[in-house]
């Protein structure tokens, strides 16, 4: 007779590590909405001597099993660099993914719990993959339409079962969608009040707005650094990037970022805001459709095609918009929002989603809300004391 008991297990070698990365294909074969990823790019986010933020974690990676199928993974891990800037003792939990059955999701949530019980923690948040600067949250509203680039998605009853694990809501991360048409300023569509605003806002001339400057990426690569880590420090989970992880990022999103897009406001030429909004690659990503199998050359031919020659994209998401402490009552935001969307829109885009927004950002929701911006899905960051 079948031993049907659930066993989760740490994962060591790299077929198993295929196996953790590759189960989700099973939970959403049926799924129109779901992005698949391209193995390649999680087999590097995935290799502690790829990734310059395991040079901060620990981690391990489970699988469950049942009567010799994989039915579920999760990983577990403690971030130490959140943990001294936020002066905690909190472990994280990602890359959950079970078949519809809570007491899959029962075992893979102790195991990971356990896990970071034992390395002293205090307390579990996730999901995670693995930190504010990645993918973060659960999709708890908004499951009629694909995620778009580097955000996450998940079935309608993920939700349901960590809460019933025990987990309560830690923070709200909202996703607002705009329709690019109102910065052709229409009168019955552009919130003309605001575009007045924005426009006194540039006469003052206290600050400036420039493009992206590619032919001295690594200068502008700087000033990224000195606005991120300045502008985000206060906010709720965030992590300063290292340098490591910030080169590894640029090299990265340089290959798909669009610099007509791109924005860097500055005073005294020094910089003081910035906007860096990402092309929707989710959409000819989905279009290829990458499968465990199938050769990726094949699928990264399809995407190409989908990408450039077919012109697929028509979703921009503003990925990072911050401004300094000193210049954030100014209407520094809403020019680099208004400069983004024009310029947007010039490149063709039809739409752009606002996302990730702390749903504790008031400041943030209104400037967006303004714009015309409508909250459409809802992204959630669990906890739960140990």
């Amino acid at each position: 007779m079948a031993d049907s008991t659930i066993r989760v297990r740490p994962i060591h070698t790299p077929e198993e590590r295929l196996t953790f990365i590759t189960f989700p294909w099973k939970v959403y074969k049926d799924d129109p909405n779901w992005v698949p990823p391209l193995i390649s790019e999680r087999k590097e986010f995935l290799d502690p001597a790829r990734n310059p933020s395991f040079e901060h974690m620990d981690c391990q990676y489970f699988l469950a099993e049942r009567d010799g199928q994989v039915i579920g993974t999760i990983a577990a891990f403690i971030n130490h660099r959140h943990n001294e800037f936020h002066d905690e003792k909190v472990g994280f939990f990602g890359f959950f993914e079970t078949i519809p059955d809570y007491a899959v999701a029962e075992a893979l949530l102790s195991m990971a719990c356990d896990w970071v019980k034992d390395k002293g923690m205090t307390a579990i948040r996730g999901p995670a993959n693995f930190s504010t600067n990645d993918e973060v949250g659960m999709l708890v509203d908004g499951f009629d339409s694909p995620p778009v680039i580097l955000m996450t998605y998940n079935p309608r009853y993920y939700p349901e079962y960590v809460e019933r694990f025990g987990f309560h809501k830690a923070q709200d991360l909202l996703a607002y969608h705009i329709d690019l048409e109102i910065f052709r300023e229409h009168p019955e569509k552009a919130p003309a009040k605001l575009f007045r605003v924005v426009e006194r806002v540039k006469k003052r001339g206290e600050f400036t707005v420039r493009p992206i400057d590619m032919k001295h990426l690594d200068r502008e690569i700087q000033k990224f650094k000195d606005v991120y880590n300045s502008a985000w420090s206060k906010n709720w989970g965030f992590v300063p990037l290292t340098d490591a992880e910030i080169d590894h990022l640029a090299a990265q999103l340089k290959q798909i970022v669009d610099p007509a897009t791109v924005f860097i406001a500055e005073a005294d030429d020094k910089p003081i805001g910035i906007i860096l909004p990402l092309p929707d690659l989710n959409q000819p990503l989905l279009l290829a459709y990458p499968k465990p199998g199938v050769p990726e050359w094949w699928t990264l031919i399809k995407f190409f095609w989908h990408w450039k020659i077919r012109r697929r994209v028509t979703l921009i998401r503003a990925f990072a918009m911050g401004v300094v402490k000193e210049y954030r009552t100014r209407g520094v935001d809403a020019v680099l929002y208004y400069e983004m969307g024009k310029a947007a829109l010039e490149r063709g885009y039809k739409e752009a989603e606002m996302s990730w927004i702390l749903e504790s950002n008031t400041v943030m929701n209104n400037t967006i809300k303004a714009f015309g911006g409508e909250l459409y899905k809802t992204y959630r960051v669990y906890e739960k004391a140990l």
